[in-house]
Order: C-alpha cells, then structure tokens, then sequence
C-alpha cells in the first residue's frame, strides 16, 4: 500500500443535514463521506450542495479524513457537484457508478478543468456488474503517470439490486466480486472498502460481517450510523499480537548482522523481505491510530 492512513471506519452523512454533518465533527470514525448524490432527493441537491461546501470551508473536521460523494457526470448535478468539491479542497472526491478504465480518465480531467491541484485524490465507487468485469484495469489507472486514483469503495447495494441478487448473512451472492475487487485493488496498490450493512439494530450480524471483511483483506467498511463505528475500528484494527509480532520483524531485518539477507527465523518462524514490508505496514498503522487515539 502506498497510504498507511488508517481507514477502518468511513462514515456515510446527507450532504443536506447540517446539524449531521455539525456531529460529525465529534465521531471517532476515520473518514467521513459527505454525501450528494444516494441520500440527498433530487429537490434537495442543490441546498445540500452549497450546505457541504459551507461546512468542508469551515473545517473542524480534525484528523478525520473528509470526502465528498458527488453526483455522477451524467446527472443533471455532476458538473456543478464536481466545480463545488474542487473549490473546496476536501480530502478526496467521490465518484458514483464507474464502469471503465475511461470513466477514471474522463473524472481526472473534468478535475483538472476545474482547477483541482495534481494531489487530490479520486475515490471510486465500485458498485455495477461492469465494474466488477473491469476491477483490473480501472485499478491499473491508479499506476499511470499523475493518477490520482486511491481508493475502491464497493457499492454492494447497488452490486445486488443490478445483479437481481438477494442480501444474505453470508454474502453468498456477492463474495466473488469482492474478491475480485480486493485483487484487483492489491495489484495497483490502491486501499480498498467493504460495503455497507443495513440492519442497524443487528449488532452480532454487524459484527460478523465486519470480520468476514478484515478477513478478506478489507481496508476498513464504509458505515450508515455512527452506531457502528465503535466495533468497526476495534476490529479493523491491528490487534496487540499482530504488532508485536510485527515489530519483532521489523527489528530482526534491522540488526546489522542481518544486514542484506532476504530471509530470517523470527521467534522460530522463517520470515521473508515481504514479511517486513507488511509488518512496516502494520506498525505504521497501528501507531497513527494510537496517536489519533490520542488526540481524541
């Protein structure tokens, strides 16, 4: 990965809701997408429009990542959405229902037209069965020269209705795209998004499904209430064995007389360089957290 930003838990808010958007400012999750396009009404659009850029100028946000979701290019609120986000400056951008590696292209100059600066970065949602067949080379758009391409953010809602799925525990019907989508996403590098979970009020299933993600190799989930944040970062997170574990590595390929060898017995486990790149990986997650842990 070529961002060690925590990115467990990333909290869904209407772009219309200002004393919303005000809480956010206050919930431990570690990034925020403020929302224009699946939970603002078509009426609505434009009030929420200005309502999010007044509160991405006046801040406060902390060390909370803040993005916004903008209205797809082929909307009636795409380009102005897009001319707004800019302006403002937000940690990233968010855009709905790419299908191509050309879509990524298309997004990156409508970015540039409007003035944004070569290091703001585009997330993706990856939510059609397009997509799904695409993964790999819209991913590979994140390694051409000034990409801006960082993240996937998988749609799972919108995956199932186009598909003419059904939502199940498990996730039977969608566990291959997300499959597909994670390798697609480690090939380029990119951090990579579970879904959201839609009954709020069931905690153990929350849970699960939070787990079966980091299993996988999510990054983190995106979220629909602030409920949810608490047992999304416990469990995203590195948990104490794992980065001890993982600085011991790291000291090992650090003693002198380990100096330029490829492999190594660690706590009598044979441990390779890619051992060490994802323990430094680990590490360095784990203590942004504590330090955002911190300062809270």
């Amino acid at each position: 990965m070529s961002d060690h930003r925590p990115r467990r838990s990333v909290l869904y808010m209407p772009g219309a809701n200002e004393r919303a958007l005000d809480k956010a400012r206050s919930l431990p999750a570690d990034a925020l997408i403020l929302d224009l396009e699946d939970a603002v009404a078509p009426d609505a659009k434009e009030a929420a429009r200005n309502q999010v850029a007044a509160t991405v100028r006046q801040g406060g946000y902390g060390a909370r990542e803040v993005v916004i979701r903008i209205n797809g290019s082929d909307t009636p609120w795409g380009a102005a959405d897009m001319e707004m986000a800019v302006s403002v400056r937000p940690d990233a951008i968010l855009v709905p229902k790419i299908n191509t590696p050309e879509n990524i292209r298309r997004t990156s100059d409508a970015m540039t037209q409007v003035g944004a600066e070569t290091d703001l970065p585009l997330w993706v949602m990856m939510e059609t069965p397009r997509a799904m067949l695409n993964a790999a080379a819209i991913a590979h758009e994140a390694e051409s020269k000034n990409a801006r391409l960082s993240v996937f953010v998988m749609g799972t809602n919108d995956l199932v209705k186009e598909i003419g799925a059904t939502h199940t525990p498990e996730r039977t019907s969608v566990l291959g795209a997300l499959s597909h989508c994670l390798l697609a996403a480690r090939t380029s590098g990119l951090c990579i998004l579970d879904g959201v979970y839609n009954d709020i009020k069931d905690e153990a299933g929350f849970e699960a499904v939070c787990q079966q993600g980091a299993d996988m190799g999510f990054d983190g989930k995106t979220l629909i209430h602030p409920s949810q944040i608490v047992t999304c970062n416990r469990i995203f997170s590195p948990d104490e064995q794992e980065v001890s574990e993982a600085r011991a590595i790291l000291a090992a390929f650090d003693k002198p007389e380990n100096a330029g060898k490829g492999v190594l017995s660690v706590d009598g486990r044979m441990v390779e360089l890619l051992h060490a790149d994802m323990a430094r990986r680990i590490v360095a997650i784990a203590d942004t957290i504590a330090a955002l842990e911190g300062e809270s």
